[in-house]
């Protein structure tokens, strides 16, 4: 009787952490925190910028921006670096300005987002502008998704906040 009752406390302590581990299961695609952001990163970016808590004049000007889809031709000059893993990646900039700025979107696998972030920061230049240069650098990520943006703090600030409060 009391190998019973053993076996039935096992099987049903076995059971609970088998639905535990289930329900708790890391998401490939979120952070160690659970969170995510899912969509396109055109659509994301154009989100960020919407809830961007910036003068309405700052606000409208990023609206306007290039927006475009990150390549191999142009990587280079957007990153920093060749060779940056990412599954879908996404950049704005001004089309001509004399504000140094840039925001990079990529999305990159789980295990590589600590790899791709120390990259990105190692390899900021933020004097790749003539006659201006970045005050921040900020590299980031909510889940899958890392931000990496060159501009003036406030603007950099202001971004990361809009970014972050798309994790759901």
């Amino acid at each position: 009787m009391k190998k019973r009752i053993t076996s039935g406390i096992i099987t049903l302590v076995l059971l609970m952490c088998t639905v535990c581990m289930a329900g708790c299961g890391k998401n490939e695609a979120a952070g160690s925190d659970g969170k995510k952001i899912e969509g396109d990163l055109q659509e994301v970016m154009a989100r960020i910028y919407e809830g961007v808590d910036l003068d309405a004049e700052t606000k409208q000007a990023m609206q306007e921006y290039v927006c475009d889809a990150l390549t191999a031709e142009n990587e280079q000059a957007l990153l920093g670096v060749d060779g940056v893993p990412y599954t879908e990646g996404v950049y704005s900039v001004p089309m001509i300005s004399s504000i140094a700025y840039q925001c990079v979107l990529l999305r990159v696998n789980p295990e590589d987002v600590d790899k791709v972030k120390e990259m990105l920061k190692e390899n900021a230049d933020v004097n790749k502008w003539v006659c201006v240069s970045a005050e921040t650098v900020l590299v980031e990520n909510v889940g899958d998704v890392v931000l990496f943006i060159m501009s003036s703090q406030d603007a950099a600030y202001a971004i990361s906040s809009s970014f972050q409060a798309l994790a759901k």
